[in-house]
Order: structure tokens, then sequence, then C-alpha cells
């Protein structure tokens, strides 16, 4: 019997990382801000990902640094020690360094995912699960943390501030043009990233089909080589912006692009906060749990057949299930996307101009 939560007058949020799942949570979040819109929110979340969505109306943020180890938790301990009980505390996330950061925190609720979804002593650290779900993608399993707390089931929508310096960087790389395409080649773990001669080949494509093509990319050094092996062997214009931007400008090039790709990384779902068309290159995790939310029929999927061949079809169903392999993404052709592109490029989407 699901309980009755109109009283709610603060509610405590965990959820570290990553930039994805922070996408997903933000869409949660600001569904419960408009249902409970008198109620006090702090969400605790990582640094990094702070700097992307630290500016977001009504909700107080309380950052945690896993950079400095044990003493990040006694920092945590200290602000949370003399604070009252939160009315509800939603354990969005599972690691168990985020479940030691709940544990810290009082709540006289504190619910964590379904059981078959739960790991890293998750149980422990929470009151109750949420209830089974059929629900596979993450922001769909998300929303059952909202309608555990009465929140109706909602569309998800995103608000998240680009500052007018970003636009302005924006501008200034794009010579004040729009509709770009943003290739962002990195994932966090490399065996995820394409073949750097096929980001070319569609670099080339999409200049060729009259697109500036813009590279983005973290500072991490392998990401910055990246991006300029990319640039070589594409032998076209490129704006390649690696290792150059911070969220909030990526944030504000998948606004005002026409199209983005990438694999499963952060910028795909970034993209879709902006309603922003994606295509997404998989392999490894299945797309139908942590593809681009909005853009399921523009996934370039090796994943699936992957599974089927190694007879592991059964697989499909389990959460978070991965696979290994270093030559994975060489199984999505520069054709396939080369057609998904073409098919993006096909529909009708106002691209939004930069302000003058």
């Amino acid at each position: 019997m699901q309980r009755k939560y109109e009283l709610l007058k603060s509610i405590c949020i965990v959820r570290l990382s990553a930039i994805g799942d922070v996408c997903h949570a933000v869409a949660t979040v600001q569904a419960i801000q408009r249902h409970y819109p008198d109620a006090a929110i702090t969400w605790v979340i990582g640094r990094v990902e702070h700097s992307l969505v630290s500016d977001i109306s009504g909700v107080k943020f309380v950052v945690f640094d896993k950079k400095r180890g044990f003493k990040s938790y006694l920092e945590l301990h200290r602000q949370m020690v003399d604070k009252p009980p939160y009315d509800v505390l939603l354990q969005m996330q599972t690691s168990l360094r985020s479940n030691l950061v709940g544990g810290i925190i009082k709540a006289k609720r504190k619910i964590g995912f379904p059981v078959s979804k739960a790991r890293e002593l998750h149980g422990f650290f929470v009151s109750e699960h949420l209830p089974e779900t059929e629900a596979f993608h993450v922001l769909d399993v998300f929303k059952h943390f909202a309608s555990g707390i009465n929140v109706p089931n909602f569309e998800a929508r995103w608000n998240i501030p680009i500052p007018p310096s970003a636009i302005a960087n924006i501008s200034s790389w794009l010579n004040g043009t729009s509709g770009h395409v943003v290739i962002s080649p990195s994932a966090s773990n490399i065996e995820r990233n394409w073949l750097p001669s096929r980001y070319a080949a569609i670099a080339q494509h999409c200049f060729e089909k009259g697109l500036v093509v813009v590279l983005t990319g973290s500072q991490a050094e392998r990401e910055i080589v990246l991006a300029r092996k990319i640039e070589e062997l594409a032998g076209v214009q490129i704006v390649n912006l690696a290792g150059k931007t911070n969220l909030k400008e990526l944030l504000g090039l998948c606004r005002f692009a026409r199209l983005v790709i990438g694999p499963d990384s952060g910028t795909v779902h970034m993209a879709t906060t902006q309603l922003t068309p994606v295509i997404g290159l998989y392999a490894h995790s299945n797309p139908k749990r942590t593809g681009p939310y909005r853009d399921q029929a523009t996934i370039a999927d090796a994943y699936t057949p992957e599974l089927v061949a190694r007879k592991k079809s059964k697989s499909l169903s389990l959460w978070g299930h991965r696979l290994k392999g270093a030559s994975l993404m060489s199984q999505i052709s520069t054709e396939q996307v080369i057609s998904l592109i073409d098919q993006t490029l096909s529909q009708g989407w106002n691209t939004r101009d930069l302000p003058s």
C-alpha cells in the first residue's frame, strides 16, 4: 500500500554521478518540484556533475568530492549532523560510495531501488525498496522514485540554464552560426570509443552535407589525442574544441546543434536535455537502458546482435548487463551511421539560432 506524502516539506536526493545519470535525475527532480512546490529539496551530488546543474532553480546542492577520499565523508557528516531528519531521502544510486553517503544523512524514510536492481549493500542503507517494475531505461526507473512519493507519471522535460558567457563563447567559436553537428567521440571507457577512421568518415560526410563539424572532448589527454587524430584523418575543416569547453559550454553546443553523435557518454544525454536529435553508438551496454532517451530509433546498436551471436539473448532483460571486448565497437559500420545521419537530417527540425 502506497503511503501518503501530502505533507512532504523536505526531500533529499542522493545521486552523485555520472553526467548522463544526473541528466536523467534532473527530469525526476524537476517533476518532484512541480508536484511539491513548497518542499525544500536538497541534492547530494558529485563535484564535476554539480558544475553542470548548480544553477537549477529551487534546489540546494551539497557537493561530495570523491577525490578527497575519507575526508569527504567527514565533511558531509559535519554538514548534516545538526540538521533535522528529512521527510524522505531518495537513494537514487546503488554504488557503495553513494550508499555510504545516504547512510550519513538522517531521514524519516529512505527509499531505494527495487530489490532486483539493488547492489553493493544497497538494502542495508534504505528503509524500503520501490516495488518491482518493468521499467528498463534508467530514466524510467528514476520516474518510479517520483511515483513512490505520489508524484503522477510525467513526460520527461528539463530546465538546465546555460549562462550568457557560455553562449558568447559558442558564438565566437562558431562565428555566430548554429546548426552544426557535434561529434563527441570519447566515452569514459576507451573500449566504448568507435574507430578514429570511422569518426573521420562521418565527419567528412557531415561536412559534405554542408554542416559545420564540431569535435568535443574533456581535458583528458587521450580525448584530446583522439580528436586530433580524427581531425587529421577527416581532411576537412573541423572546429576542434576537445579540451577547451566546460560542461555549460558543452551543453550549449548541444542546444544549438542540428545533431549530436557519440558513444555511451554524458554528451548524448546532455543533448537529450536540450531536445536535440542524437545518434548513439552502443556495443557494450544495452541502449534500451542507457541510450539517448528520446532517440531510441536512431541508435547504432551492436549490443543486441552481439548478445544474439553469443546465444545470450536472455541477457537482454538483465538490468545493467554489460559486454566486454576491445573490438565490439568495430561492429558498428560507417555505412550504418551515415544512414542514420541521412535519416535524421531528412526529418524536419528547426535548429535554434544563437542569440545575437
